[in-house]
């Protein structure tokens, strides 16, 4: 904790050179995209992607989860995902999975998380039917397969939104699913129709 500290601390100083650049900010943000991605620690979407401040809006959750759009369920990530679409006006929507995902693992294995009642449930809400988790055997179990095929999953919830469905029928927004691979630090695409990701 303390190197996080003292980064904190010096951090104005080695932004003494962008001051022009950090004061823009101040006026309000136009991010390129919404980039929806897990929690993990070592996925870092700036990193990734190269964005500077006011690049992109950052909404993380544990396995990238988007629950399915319910009126009447108050929840931060349809909040965000609202702000995102109807005030920022972002034009593009990544949803980014990873491997090595630990929520992913725990889909397998619904045993690692039972002394986890929270986790257990916000699991629940990565399937189409939280009373009917989202099936491992058509992809064998392979971790990446089915992370990747959650993903897909999740960029459905996504479309079930009607602020996402209104703006996507009219042309003026994009979704995307990407998939990091931790170790190499790869980004694969899905592309509409096509049976693989593929690479950016």
């Amino acid at each position: 904790m303390q190197s996080l500290i003292d980064h904190a601390r010096s951090f104005p100083a080695k932004i003494d050179d962008r001051r022009e650049e950090f004061a823009r900010l101040v006026r309000g943000q136009r991010p390129q995209a919404l980039f929806i991605s897990c929690s993990d620690s070592r996925v870092m979407p700036s990193l990734i992607t190269g964005a500077r401040p006011g690049e992109i809006f950052e909404l993380r959750t544990a396995g990238n989860i988007v629950p399915s759009y319910h009126p009447q369920v108050t929840c931060g990530v349809a909040g965000t995902l609202e702000f995102a679409v109807k005030a920022l006006n972002v034009p593009d929507i990544v949803i980014c999975g990873h491997s090595h995902c630990g929520a992913v693992q725990a889909l397998i294995r619904r045993e690692t998380v039972q002394s986890m009642p929270l986790v257990e449930r916000w699991l629940a809400r990565a399937s189409h039917r939280p009373d009917k988790p989202e099936s491992t055997r058509a992809t064998g179990e392979d971790p990446d397969a089915v992370a990747k095929q959650h993903l897909l999953t999740q960029l459905g919830h996504l479309q079930t939104y009607p602020c996402v469905a209104r703006r996507l029928a009219s042309g003026r927004l994009r979704l995307h699913a990407w998939f990091y691979t931790v170790e190499t630090g790869e980004v694969l695409a899905h592309r509409p129709g096509a049976r693989e990701f593929q690479p950016l």
